[in-house]
């Protein structure tokens, strides 16, 4: 080899691994940013992902609470009672159909999170873009279906709660509403769950808040008829509801087209493959049977207080508003949870995995533990928030939420578990929990305390299946450790 090409060697070499770093540098970025999930400190990483749904699961507590505050305040005094109340025992008899409804829209938009995060976490682009398609096209499925039910079968479902006067009047026109405009609500939790997917939890919030406050605008408007607008009462709080989430819907699907790169919807020349279809529902369809039983359970004990006491309806759906303060945020955890779960469970990472868990588990214990706290000392002020002018609200309710909040001690552990086991793959555990506890003991044990106690003791079946919930919790978490989460190499 001659000096000048000695010379040429020794130039070049350095260039080539300068070169080479910067390459490595390049593709070492560019992983970090495209593996946020596998790579931020854990705690760092759940709260950037939960707090933005928690934040927003808050206000649309907080809307539900003024929803129903403003609901209890209406006057009409037929048939001498009082129209406040019967406003909220309408509410709460059409609130299981309600629930259904976001059961079908939650347990979809489950499967299609969970596989398309996974999917993300393998670098499986091409999956995870038939998902996010089909999940689009389920929710467009799952609205014809509501559709259907608020046309032609709102009244017959009020009516089979022994829902009668003016109770039934108001639930079917809340009920015939909240279903004929559902397609909002679709369409708004799908987008924001391709979003999650992604690690843009940040763009949920900005759709639920949309939602929630054009809500709480509406409804003393439409309710009471101010501003030029008709009276409507329950109708109006109805309409208030569908108008929020048909613009947080639409507001979702303009930054889910604009912001996630990851995953764009694309139906043009889509056919449904009844393939992917089936994987969403195997992970999805236990959320859909679990949040149905819940609809189940409820419409149970609205029949078996409205054979006691009708105003114990009232009691129950105050319950259910004040009880969402506490429930809604886990759930806020839960919907960050999921994407970090599930994608370093494609990534095959155990110790992020188990972190998110026990950081979760902590979290949503401590906003339970506060919602006892409430429950237990200041019932009274709490029930007073729904003054519908009958003070049997307060001498039914304060016992009421003394008893049912002992079971928050337990409920933590029982969400965050179930929702491991969908976002593993292991949602027909989550099912077994959810059936064992709201029809084979919770159901059960309200009949026959109700019919041996009485109403007092009807609220105690609440802690009672939530010791059993919990132990069947255990037993489960137990198994999908040893099976599914040890296995995995540190």
């Amino acid at each position: 080899m001659t000096e000048k090409q000695k010379k040429e060697r020794e130039d070049k070499e350095p260039k080539e691994r300068v070169n080479g770093e910067n390459a490595l540098t390049e593709e070492n970025t560019e992983q970090v940013k495209e593996n946020k999930m596998g790579v931020m400190p854990m705690n760092k990483l759940l709260v950037s992902m939960a707090l933005p749904m928690v934040v927003s699961m808050l206000v649309q507590a907080f809307y539900n609470i003024v929803d129903s505050l403003f609901v209890a305040r209406i006057k009409d005094g037929v048939e001498g009672a009082s129209s406040g109340t019967a406003a909220l025992v309408a509410v709460g008899m059409a609130f299981p159909f309600q629930t259904l409804l976001i059961a079908f829209s939650t347990g979809t938009c489950v499967g299609v999170n969970a596989i398309l995060s996974k999917a993300l976490g393998e670098k499986d682009k091409e999956t995870a873009q038939k998902v996010a398609n089909h999940g689009m096209f389920l929710a467009v499925c799952n609205y014809i279906l509501f559709l259907i039910i608020g046309l032609f079968f709102a009244r017959p479902l009020i009516a089979s709660q022994k829902g009668t006067g003016l109770a039934l009047e108001y639930g079917t026109q809340y009920l015939s509403i909240v279903c004929i405009g559902s397609a909002g609500i679709f369409f708004q939790m799908m987008n924001e769950r391709l979003l999650q997917s992604t690690g843009k939890t940040i763009y949920t919030m900005y759709t639920q808040l949309t939602g929630a406050i054009i809500n709480i605008i509406l409804d003393p408007i439409l309710i009471f008829g101010y501003c030029g607008f008709p009276e409507m009462k329950v109708a109006g709080a109805a309409v208030a509801t569908i108008i929020g989430q048909i613009c947080a819907g639409i507001l979702a699907i303009i930054l889910n087209h604009r912001y996630n790169d990851e995953v764009k919807v694309k139906l043009k020349g889509f056919r449904p493959d009844l393939f992917i279809v089936k994987k969403i529902y195997a992970i999805g369809l236990p959320s859909i049977v679990m949040q149905a039983i819940g609809s189940v359970m409820t419409f149970s004990m609205n029949r078996i207080l409205t054979g006691l006491n009708p105003d114990s309806v009232a009691v129950f759906t105050v319950y259910f508003k004040l009880q969402s303060l506490f429930f809604m945020p886990i759930f806020g955890l839960n919907n960050g949870m999921v994407p970090i779960l599930a994608f370093n469970y494609g990534a095959r990472k155990k110790k992020r995995m188990l972190s998110v868990i026990k950081l979760t588990m902590m979290y949503a214990f401590a906003f339970m533990f506060v919602g006892f706290l409430l429950f237990e000392l200041i019932p009274e002020q709490l029930l007073r928030i729904f003054d519908t002018g009958e003070e049997s609200l307060i001498t039914l309710g304060v016992p009421a939420l003394r008893i049912i909040g002992v079971h928050y001690l337990a409920a933590w552990f029982c969400i965050i578990g179930g929702t491991v086991f969908q976002a593993l793959g292991n949602g027909v555990y989550s099912l077994i929990v959810s059936v064992a506890r709201q029809l084979v003991i919770l159901i059960p044990v309200a009949w026959i305390l109700g019919r041996t106690v009485g109403l007092p003791g009807i609220w105690w079946c609440f802690p009672i299946a939530e010791v059993m919930s919990l132990c069947v919790n255990i037993v489960f978490l137990t198994k999908i450790h040893r099976n599914v989460i040890a296995p995995i190499p540190d």
